[in-house]
């Protein structure tokens, strides 16, 4: 298996980026993975973690897919096809007006409004531990195959894209380890998918019918697993990867 590309998404579910390399750290997200959420004026936070139905999201406000984002050091720029590029730092409060403004076309009229970003001690993922999300272009093209149209990685939102296992193979690796680069991580469940995935990622325009199309052939609506890290060390794109014999 060889590591094909690496991706995190600095403010959940607003906007991706592609990393040459990255250290991880035992324990720990994908350094920066969903360092900052965007809470609706209806959340409920409490401190620390929370769970996504509190954040605007893509399953919510499917334009929000279309977002790339670049981080340099505190800055964050933000693209999107309708809209102009914004800089701003999300944990300065003098800036925060300007994100709400350039956000606020693409959230649906009838969804509560976004409001304000969020920070806690570890990456916002949608599983309630420090997770990094691993995905596999062979299964993709077999439900691309199956669909009959190209789905693009950016459907899903993974952070780790592994090349040359069977299709699927990664649901037979619950509980087992894996090495990637210097690092070691652990399967440890499957990513059950929302209708983000139904989104196009370079329009924001629900397009395509991901999730029945996982019910129909596969009886399930999962797609990628959710693994921790256990050994800490540089992955970069083209590291090779093997799941390790107990």
């Amino acid at each position: 298996m060889i590591l094909s590309s690496i991706w995190r998404h600095p403010i959940k579910a607003h906007g991706r980026e592609e990393l040459a390399s990255v250290l991880l750290s035992a324990g720990e997200c994908l350094p920066f993975d969903r360092h900052w959420a965007v809470a609706h004026k209806a959340a409920r936070l409490k401190e620390g973690w929370n769970p996504c139905a509190n954040f605007s999201r893509g399953a919510k406000a499917p334009a929000l897919m279309a977002i790339t984002a670049r981080l340099d050091g505190d800055i964050v720029t933000l693209s999107h096809p309708d809209r102009p590029d914004l800089s701003f730092r999300p944990d300065d409060a003098a800036d925060l007006p300007r994100f709400l403004e350039w956000v606020r076309p693409l959230m649906p009229a009838d969804r509560a409004a976004s409001a304000r970003i969020v920070s806690a001690g570890r990456g916002m993922t949608d599983s309630d531990f420090p997770s990094v999300a691993i995905l596999s272009m062979t299964s993709l093209a077999d439900l691309s195959a199956k669909m009959g149209t190209d789905l693009s990685i950016h459907r899903w939102r993974g952070n780790l894209w592994l090349d040359g296992m069977a299709p699927w193979a990664e649901f037979d690796m619950m509980g087992r380890t894996i090495a990637i680069g210097d690092t070691i991580l652990r399967i440890e469940e499957r990513i059950t998918r929302c209708r983000a995935t139904t989104a196009n990622p370079d329009t924001g325009i629900i397009d395509t019918d991901t999730l029945s199309a996982l019910s129909t052939h596969f009886n399930h609506r999962d797609f990628g697993v959710y693994a921790t890290v256990i050994g800490g060390g540089i992955i970069a794109q083209g590291d090779s990867a093997h799941l390790i014999e107990v």
